[in-house]
């Protein structure tokens, strides 16, 4: 069964994040809920205690459904909620204006004017906070903030409620709705930069990728494009010998097997040069690639002095290491170590950021490690992968070496 920590651990970065700010203007409505009761309601009548709370508890409510809606619009999930923020404008104006008909029409005491006034302010103040989500332009969250201040207490005045008390409640509801407004627009804005942060590293990764796949594409042209070129001319001017009746057309043929058995020996050179991987490139270039997808990347030991079959071994294991943090998981560290113990050379690469499913996620049973452990096996290799404490996921491979190859280290 999957516990809390599972289901977290299991979410990205982005998604903790909007996890997060999510129920954090969740817990606004909570908070509104609880902020009428802590105003007082000791010296007002039960009844009178019931409405106000039933009706903060309304709009409490609907400021949550509304800023679940408005998140959901500025991650462009859904359109703009213009009616879910009109609902929400109209039941602000109704409870703030029923508990203002309170305090001028209800039951006399300071007990009942703290309680609806504080009802009041805080119902204001929320519902600029939730409005303030469903807005873009700062112009338009400043007109907000400032209109609801303005008009609190314009109808403060209007319900015959003296002019300093207006001004006070006025400058509640402006500065309290403008630090929640100001808290909302900050959070909608955090939550799209770490989403295009997240979309630009898996970009950077790609682009990485991308690079590769065209280095490899200009290295096979340059070998095979000249050669093709001087087959398919020798090619027809054999053609045209042969029409002739020429016998140079022989030595003509010839030259093109010639040039065909030497072009696919050069294209085995090339591909042997990606396949035989120098591991101290691999190392230098898999710290490079990481630390522009922005990871960061710990690289200790050297690969001085290993046999040539060693080091493509583990090169492709530190490929395929390399690839599989950045598909997969979500790293911010990664560290990959090589060292030389009891004549035999470990190499240990290690990530966080791995989720609930990591031991599907990165691989351990796909055919990139199946691959690697076949080519491990080559050299008397090892190969273990999976997840281990404190959401790590560790790849470990295991190469013995030789009496003679230890000395050539050792050396």
């Amino acid at each position: 069964m999957r516990g809390p920590g599972t289901w977290w651990r299991g979410k990205s970065t982005p998604a903790k994040v909007e996890t997060y700010t999510r129920w954090s203007f969740h817990f606004f409505a909570v908070m509104e809920f609880a902020a009428v009761p802590l105003l007082g309601f000791s010296g007002i009548g039960p009844r009178l205690a019931i409405g106000l709370q039933m009706m903060v508890g309304l709009h409490a409510v609907t400021c949550a459904v509304t800023a679940s809606r408005a998140l959901d619009w500025a991650r462009g999930r859904r359109e703009r909620p213009v009616r879910q923020l009109w609902t929400l404008g109209g039941v602000t104006a109704m409870v703030s204006l029923l508990t203002l008909a309170i305090v001028e029409h209800g039951p006399s005491g300071d007990d009942v004017d703290s309680a609806a006034g504080g009802a009041f302010g805080t119902v204001l103040i929320f519902g600029v906070c939730a409005l303030a989500l469903g807005v873009r332009q700062r112009r338009q969250v400043v007109a907000l903030v400032g209109g609801f201040g303005l008009g609190a207490a314009v109808v403060s005045l209007a319900l015959g409620r003296p002019w300093p008390a207006a001004l006070f409640g006025a400058l509640a509801v402006l500065l309290g709705a403008g630090l929640l407004a100001f808290t909302a627009v900050i959070s909608v804005w955090l939550l799209n930069t770490v989403y295009e942060l997240d979309e630009a590293r898996e970009t950077r990764a790609r682009l990485a990728v991308a690079e590769e796949r065209l280095r490899f594409g200009r290295d096979l042209h340059d070998v095979m494009g000249r050669n093709l070129t001087v087959i398919a001319l020798k090619s027809e001017l054999a053609v045209q010998l042969a029409q002739r009746g020429r016998a140079e057309a022989v030595e003509q043929m010839i030259e093109v097997q010639r040039i065909a058995h030497a072009t696919q020996r050069e294209v085995r050179d090339v591909v042997r040069g990606y396949r035989e991987a120098d591991l101290e490139v691999e190392l230098v270039g898999a710290q490079g690639v990481l630390t522009a997808a922005g990871i960061r990347c710990e690289l200790t030991g050297e690969a001085t002095g290993l046999p040539t079959e060693v080091q493509s071994a583990l090169g492709w294991v530190v490929r395929e290491a390399t690839t599989n943090v950045l598909r997969h998981g979500d790293a911010g560290r990664c560290a990959v170590s090589l060292r030389v113990t009891e004549g035999r050379v470990v190499l240990m690469v290690e990530n966080d950021g791995v989720g609930a499913s990591s031991g599907r996620d990165s691989g351990t049973d796909g055919s990139g490690l199946a691959g690697l452990r076949e080519r491990l096996a080559a050299v008397d290799g090892t190969l273990e992968a999976g997840p281990v404490d404190g959401g790590l996921f560790r790849l470990v491979a295991e190469v013995p070496l030789s009496t003679a190859s230890m000395r050539e280290v050792m050396a």
